[in-house]
């Protein structure tokens, strides 16, 4: 498959002190990958430089062949919590980063409002967050993040995620990881993904991405086996567990 956002040697520091080194990462068009490894590796330090929220010290991010090196807005992310403002409703969370580009309120809310019954959410437009659920949080979260991507003006939409499901409890957080596995297909999404937990990673990508050591380091590239999709006896198959034992072997648990 063609790539669509991918970075090239990408290392930064933090005062003086490496903290990811010679970064190269390709996500397909259509694509899921995701960054596994342990904590304070520098995962998130990467997912900032990818979504332009840093500069790195060395290396380039591109995107529909565009260098979007340092430039924020162009693939929409979310972080790990929904950082939904409790004083505004659903709707109006949803459609905040329109707004912030300077679309109508109105219009903007009419857009969005055709996708609260795809992502779970009809009736809930005039709800607070503090009237959902924790999944529906996330998925109203993931609604803004979604409508972002499609009103960036690039044509194959990416989103870069990290760890949205690692604070619901585990019957929820597979509900909607299959979910939104369910609703990047829909939409025609790409999705960098960063995660600890080794079975949500299998389960959703196709490529792995390893990172390991101080400074971080990409150190394997794994491809999911079978591709996807997958059916739902993959999270049992010898494929599976094989695959599960690796990663844990390779990131050192």
């Amino acid at each position: 498959m063609d790539k669509l956002f991918y970075c090239e040697s990408i290392s930064k520091n933090f005062e003086e002190t490496p903290v990811v080194l010679d970064i190269n990462l390709e996500l397909p068009l259509g694509g899921f990958i995701s960054l596994l490894g342990p904590s304070g590796v520098g995962k998130t330090t990467l997912f900032n430089v990818l979504a332009g929220v840093e500069k790195p010290d060395a290396g380039k991010v591109f995107y529909n062949n565009e260098e979007i090196t340092g430039i924020s807005g162009k693939a929409s992310y979310m972080l790990q919590k929904d950082l939904l403002l409790e004083y505004r409703t659903v709707i109006d969370n949803v459609i905040l980063p329109l707004l912030i580009r300077g679309e109508n309120k109105t219009a903007a809310r009419e857009f969005a409002e055709d996708f609260f019954p795809m992502f779970g959410l009809a009736g809930y437009e005039k709800k607070y967050p503090n009237e959902l659920s924790g999944g529906m949080r996330q998925r109203a979260a993931l609604l803004r993040t979604c409508l972002a991507a499609y009103k960036t003006g690039q044509a194959n939409p990416v989103i870069l995620l990290d760890e949205p499901f690692s604070a619901l409890d585990a019957i929820t957080r597979r509900k909607m990881q299959l979910w939104y596995a369910d609703i990047a297909k829909q939409m025609k999404i790409s999705t960098f993904f960063i995660t600890h937990d080794v079975e949500e990673a299998l389960l959703l990508s196709d490529i792995l991405y390893i990172m390991n050591g101080k400074p971080g380091l990409i150190t394997h590239k794994i491809d999911v086996i079978p591709p996807r999709p997958r059916d739902s006896d993959f999270a049992v198959s010898k494929e599976f567990v094989e695959q599960k034992r690796f990663v844990l072997d390779v990131i050192g648990v």
